[in-house]
């Protein structure tokens, strides 16, 4: 029935060629009009688990306190000074700079120059203070002097100020959309305008501006995006050569190379169709879809060459190809369609775009190398020598005769007790990957980036950074002014505080306590929560709402939480003691809920992470084993193609807890990725092997057969996508080239494992002819 439907739609394609072949040139036309329109598009939600329970706690009280798409900006005074005018006077324009540019929320920008930077002193009539840089402010030796006095009562050396008085900080939050236009706010031009207007405008010998947070590392992984173009020409020159000397035709360089690129066309253009851009985290996608359709294009052209060498002409060895490939190509780029479409299942934006962006790329590779690339070269003169007496030939033939080997039970014993050993380890070290981030800074980016040394530079300056956590407490209203709710805070804060991995930590019961002190003449005595209402009036009263602990009427006070860095375990620890206190102090008037600020988001992420691992490896492997249980219409031959993949994706992990890669956003499509891809292999081999069986041949001369007729494309297609994805290595990204380590791996031990693990299964499996 299946071989009836593949005819009868071979013999449709090729009556009518020109017009199929004239409707593929339309349609790259207009796709390649809508894929010139794409843009870079990257957005701080789209990084975040929204239906995760942390996300929701963000969400609720993002407007109140602030979100975790912040931006932080340190100004430093190279002479290590910042009491001068050359400073101040740089230090207020980054100020008034940062807070004019679109998008940012201006109420939440908050400098030496804030109206809400504050001091207070007691005094001996009681509390006196005023903004750190009075109204009448001067840059002079007795202006600067009581500016210094003033930093110094506000106690914001720390926060502020850097602690050896060398840089200021200036900080803000940013809204999801443009004020000024109503539309989502453009990431990576606002990352640019930082740059442009803050960097490249006030950056001098004496001064030098730091930048970090979500928005300027977004830019940052743009920017070293665009290298990936000059990977794609070199990958294409590189393939190009590779497959001129498997085909040994220019005419069979040319086509395979152009379908592929059709491909990528069409993907760009549909992305743009469905309204989606490109996200720098994605940008890899359509090179990974090249070297997919160069691939499979490879078992086209060989199977071409192969029919014109037995004597057919182009056009019947183009059909012929075509209908023997039509189902193997097909469920091979199904799976892979499948497996990137396991995804979805993901709750993170930037997750389920890479899920489409790849799924439709994969998908029209089976309209543009499995069907307009046989139907190009029925046109064209193929002219291929009989190859049956070549010594080459004859040699490669002594090759396979020699793996073929591997399906005999002698040889399969100890290949299967090897992978079994190499199983084994895998599983050992698998079991020790970290799900998060390993390495300080952006994991995105190298350890020496521009972004990464301004991360590094403010944390050592900077008691604060943006590693930090925040756990909302929701009571009810006026209840700050209860002693046993500030104590419970306190309590929590305490604990919390003492925690490995924490720094410091702030609320509203920690700054009650010192203003305490501050009614009872500065006495370290004093600084303890009043047990009286009054007294705890007085003292949560002196605190404003723009300090951010605590909202209009006093219901919510979050606790801020500063880590030393964002590390997988450090977040693991920090997350179950907040939580085991969660369980302990709950009650009805009081919760301590998870989580905001940027290590809230990175907590979520990593846990949305990890929840998702096993589903879907599960729906990965599950779709596979659905499609080939239809192609072959056996469970030997399923299980003999699952069961190598699951070994090469243990290794994979194995491999990442051995180059300390987590398992992050970046990081967990590969393993999809490598095992919707790494099927194909498997499948090529097994669709030939499975006519050969099903006619009674012995399982060695079947796999030998197999070898003679696609042992070479297969060889040459696991070479192809493992060459394509290894100049990801030089990559400004840290994430492409970890993705690029990984997807080498995959795509070379995913091959050797069907051309060595799988036929040692089969020894055992088919030992009986069928």
């Amino acid at each position: 029935m299946l071989d009836k439907i593949v005819n009868g739609f071979e013999s449709f394609l090729f009556r009518h060629r020109i017009f199929v072949i004239l409707l593929f040139m339309l349609t790259t036309l207009f796709l390649g009009f809508q894929a010139s329109n794409l843009k870079m598009d990257a957005a701080f939600i789209k990084n975040i688990p929204l239906n995760h329970s942390y996300m929701q706690t963000y969400l609720k009280h993002q407007k109140q306190f602030g979100g975790a798409n912040s931006i932080m900006v340190a100004v430093e005074d190279t002479s290590g000074d910042i009491f001068n005018e050359t400073f101040f006077d740089a230090l207020k324009n980054v100020h008034d700079q940062l807070f004019f540019i679109p998008g940012v929320d201006r109420a939440q920008v908050k400098s030496l120059f804030s109206p809400s930077t504050r001091f207070t002193e007691v005094v001996e009539d009681g509390f006196a203070g005023g903004p750190v840089i009075p109204a009448d402010f001067s840059t002079t030796e007795l202006g600067l002097s009581v500016v210094r006095g003033n930093i110094e009562k506000a106690g914001i050396v720390g926060r502020l100020i850097a602690e050896d008085y060398s840089a200021a900080m200036v900080s803000a939050q940013l809204m999801d959309f443009d004020p000024q236009t109503g539309e989502p706010l453009d990431t990576l031009a606002f990352a640019e305008q930082l740059e442009q207007e803050l960097r490249t405008q006030f950056e001098n010998d004496e001064i030098k501006i730091h930048i970090i947070g979500f928005a300027k590392m977004a830019g940052d992984v743009a920017e070293g995006a665009k290298g990936v173009m000059l990977f794609f020409l070199i990958a294409i020159l590189v393939t190009a050569v590779m497959v001129y000397l498997f085909s040994k035709s220019l005419v069979l360089t040319f086509l395979p190379l152009a379908c592929s690129l059709i491909a990528v066309i069409w993907q760009l253009g549909l992305l743009t169709v469905v309204g989606f851009g490109l996200d720098p985290m994605s940008i890899l996608i359509p090179f990974l879809v090249f070297a997919i359709g160069v691939s499979h294009s490879v078992q086209m052209i060989n199977a071409v060459r192969r029919r014109v060498a037995d004597g057919e002409s182009t056009k019947a060895a183009s059909a012929s190809a075509f209908r023997s490939l039509l189902i193997p190509g097909g469920i091979a780029l199904l799976s892979d369609t499948v497996g990137f479409l396991t995804l979805l299942a993901i709750d993170i934006g930037i997750i389920r775009e890479l899920a489409i962006s790849a799924s439709l790329g994969v998908g029209v590779i089976i309209l543009t190398n499995l069907i307009l690339l046989p139907l190009v070269i029925s046109f064209t003169k193929v002219s291929v020598a009989n190859t049956s007496k070549d010594p080459a030939e004859s040699k490669i033939n002594q090759l396979w005769r020699k793996l073929s080997l591997f399906a005999t039970p002698k040889y399969a014993t100890w290949v299967l007790i090897i992978t079994a050993v190499l199983y084994g380890v895998g599983v050992q070290q698998a079991s020790l990957m970290k799900v998060g981030d390993l390495q300080g800074g952006a994991p995105a980016l190298h350890f020496d980036s521009r972004y990464n040394q301004d991360t590094f530079y403010i944390t050592d300056k900077f008691s604060i950074t943006t590693d930090v956590m925040t756990v909302i407490v929701e009571a009810f209203p006026e209840a700050c002014t209860y002693h046993s709710v500030l104590n419970q805070i306190d309590e929590f804060e305490w604990i919390i505080g003492n925690t490995p991995g924490v720094e410091s930590t702030a609320s509203l019961a920690s700054v009650a306590k010192r203003v305490n002190a501050g009614f009872n003449e500065g006495n370290p005595k004093w600084q303890v929560l009043p047990r009286t209402t009054a007294s705890l009036v007085q003292a949560v009263g002196r605190v404003p709402t723009t300090s951010g602990l605590l909202n209009s009427n006093c219901s919510v006070m979050p606790v801020y939480l500063f880590l030393k860095d964002h590390k997988a375990e450090t977040i693991e620890l920090v997350i179950e003691r907040v939580k085991a206190l969660s369980a302990e102090m709950d009650n009805d008037k009081i919760q301590f809920k998870l989580a905001s600020g940027p290590v809230g988001v990175m907590a979520a992420t990593n846990e949305a992470v990890a929840e998702a691992q096993f589903p879907m490896m599960l729906y990965v492997y599950g779709a596979v084993f659905v499609l080939c249980l239809i192609s072959f219409r056996s469970l030997r031959a399923t299980v003999s193609v699952i069961l190598p993949l699951y070994v090469v994706s243990t290794l994979a992990q194995a491999l990442m807890t051995q180059l300390d890669i987590g398992l992050a956003v970046s990081t967990l499509p590969v393993i999809a990725l490598g095992v919707g891809i790494g099927v194909d292999y498997g499948i090529y081999i097994l669709s030939t092997m499975a006519v050969r069986l099903r006619d009674g041949m012995p399982v060695q001369e079947a796999y030998f057969e197999a070898l003679v007729e696609r042992g070479s494309a297969v060889i040459f297609t696991g070479l192809t996508l493992a060459i394509g994805v290894s100049t990801w290595f030089f990559s400004a990204l840290k994430f492409q080239m970890d993705m690029g380590i990984l997807l080498t791996f995959m795509f070379l031990v995913n091959m050797l494992g069907a051309i060595i693990i799988l036929p040692a299964i089969g020894a055992f499996f088919w030992r009986k002819p069928r």
